[in-house]
């Protein structure tokens, strides 16, 4: 499955969640390293639900960049 997945850049490290998964979260130094957090954390989340007997959300948020002038 593919999650959308929002990085943000703060003033020193780097943020990243996954709408369909309320509370999957990871921060990193570098956007590399955030991405193979979120990466893993997503797979943490995922096997946590499925442990609990909860249902695997199904990925359904979706990402459009607008371009305005600015």
């Amino acid at each position: 499955m593919k999650y959308a997945v929002v990085i943000e850049k703060g003033p020193a490290s780097f943020g990243a969640y996954v709408p369909d998964l309320p509370g999957c979260v990871a921060a990193g130094s570098s956007r590399e390293e955030v991405v193979q957090l979120i990466h893993d954390a997503i797979e943490f989340h995922i096997e946590g639900l499925k442990a609990d007997n909860q249902s695997v959300p199904l990925p359904s948020s979706t990402i459009e960049f607008i371009d305005v002038a600015a």
